[in-house]
């Protein structure tokens, strides 16, 4: 089916009050791996590209754009693309033309005024060109730096935020922390449901791979809407490419791209199940 707008997919989600599953797509297996975990699991998704993956495809945003666009074309199910963590703006004012419907800005780096500015400057192009912005407050940062005093997101400042940039959702720091291969991250449920009440736009957990499912599924219920997965795909999809290449004679890269894919997608059906499976009685409370 024809790509589906990001704020299309977010909305539902926030109507039925569950999490929709955002992950990174580096190469075209993990595309296509994440489009079939999505339609295994039945449900829709978001395929994220973030700079980092554009520097690593040499700069160029087009080719990968491209086929993540294609692959989600022929998805059973809706699929919409994103484009992450961009802090060069040259690369932003590239997302309208790309297929995006998406960009998640991130100016977190700066203090908070400059941060303000930045944003709001997004914003106001994105809105112009119909895309829905998403914006970071607070540091999720590396691990070291998850818990460590100032960086969480407080509720009153984010309303400020919202209310300064006219952003159409918001990342949050509740103790995720970007990078891990453990799912030992322990979330902060409590601020999680006060920044949902202190902030009009849906709310976003960068980091997930870090927490593990009833960590997520008690996010979700507190009022988490997206949930940004990445990490978790890259440690299943290494694994599966080491073992396969335990056989010396093996030189033919589809032998183990393949498995690689299909541990993808058996990760993002399990993933996307679960943030479909709330705590009805926790999200009872979400306005």
């Amino acid at each position: 089916m024809p790509l589906v707008a990001t704020q299309v997919i977010i909305d539902e989600a926030r109507t039925r009050r569950i999490g929709v599953g955002a992950f990174n797509v580096i190469t075209l297996e993990h595309a296509e791996g994440i489009v079939t975990g999505a339609e295994q699991a039945g449900t829709p998704v978001i395929l994220q590209i973030s700079e980092n993956a554009v520097k690593f495809h040499r700069g160029q945003l087009a080719p990968i754009a491209a086929a993540a666009a294609a692959v989600a074309a022929q998805a059973a199910v809706p699929v919409s693309l994103h484009l992450d963590h961009v802090e060069n703006t040259a690369l932003l004012h590239q997302a309208a033309d790309a297929g995006f419907s998406s960009v998640m800005f991130d100016a977190s780096h700066l203090d908070y005024d400059a941060n303000v500015g930045a944003t709001r400057a997004a914003a106001d192009w994105a809105h112009e060109r119909g895309l829905h912005l998403e914006a970071e407050l607070g540091k999720v940062g590396g691990k070291d730096g998850a818990h460590a005093p100032g960086v969480r997101t407080d509720p009153g400042e984010a309303a400020a935020f919202v209310a300064a940039t006219g952003v159409d959702s918001l990342a949050v720091a509740v103790g995720s922390s970007h990078a891990m291969t453990t799912r030992t991250a322990r979330l902060d449920h409590e601020l999680v449901a006060q920044l949902r009440d202190a902030v009009p736009v849906p709310l976003v957990l960068h980091g997930s791979s870090g927490a593990a499912d009833q960590e997520l599924r008690s996010a979700v219920a507190a009022g988490i809407v997206k949930v940004n997965i990445g990490t978790i795909l890259n440690v299943v999809f290494t694994g599966a490419v080491r073992e396969t290449l335990t056989e010396p004679k093996l030189v033919d890269p589809r032998k183990y791209l393949a498995p690689a894919r299909i541990q993808i997608s058996a990760v993002v059906q399990q993933m996307l199940s679960l943030l479909n499976d709330v705590d009805s009685t926790l999200a009872q409370s979400r306005p």
